[in-house]
């Protein structure tokens, strides 16, 4: 088996600690593996590993037809991780997902600032702690699992100059404004991932986030 396969089976044993886990997690694989091989079959190496893990967090098939992946999304991505960039996050529930990693991992949701600029802006919260991020100078990767309305601020942001990303992983879910919102990325020039239509959430982005992280460190 090369080093590459070794580093794929890797990102998808899901933080596997004991034998019985990884024998679950080997399982697992390959049952993911014969139901989208056909699928993923002219993705790239680091494309299929995070498919793959995604459809493994998901247990839904669908995920490897809907996920779309720029030309520049990996190396971006794989570039800011290797550098400790930051990693922005729309939600708590996405932040406290994300593991071993080794740089920041930030949310601003909670923050007063944000709760004050929704307030006085009227807009949702998960907007208004971009808005704080970018005040921050954030820079680094972008992870959007929920809230279309922080997708949204982010790419008017980078458009206006006043924030900098290395890359987005865009999957918010719901009917309301999510897919338009993943759309809205797909067309912009920043490396990006998204999942097409109304699914995503949460699981989607931890999954394809900790699979690029690990794939850099194997």
């Amino acid at each position: 088996m090369s080093k590459k396969e070794d580093s794929a089976n890797a990102t998808i044993t899901m933080g596997a600690s004991t034998k019985q886990g990884y024998e679950i997690a080997e399982k697992s694989r390959i049952i993911v593996r014969s139901l989208i091989n056909h699928k993923t079959k002219d993705m790239s190496f680091e494309e299929r590993a995070i498919v793959e893990r995604i459809v493994h967090s998901t247990a839904d098939p669908e995920y490897a037809n809907i996920t779309k992946i720029s030309n520049d999304f990996v190396e971006a991505s794989l570039k800011a991780i290797q550098s400790e960039k930051d990693i922005l996050t729309d939600i708590n529930m996405v932040k406290v997902g994300i593991n071993k990693y080794p740089g920041k991992v930030m949310c601003y949701i909670k923050d007063e600032r944000a709760v004050s600029i929704a307030k006085q802006e009227n807009i949702t919260r998960a907007a208004a702690a971009i808005r704080v991020a970018a005040d921050e100078g954030f820079e680094g990767v972008v992870v959007v699992g929920n809230a279309p309305t922080a997708l949204l601020e982010v790419i008017k942001l980078v458009e206006d100059k006043a924030m900098n990303v290395c890359s987005i992983i865009g999957v918010p879910v719901g009917f309301v404004g999510a897919a338009e919102s993943k759309k809205a990325l797909e067309k912009t020039n920043i490396p990006n991932l998204i999942t097409d239509g109304p699914k995503g959430g949460t699981p989607i982005a931890v999954a394809a986030i900790n699979s690029l992280i690990n794939l850099k460190k194997e």
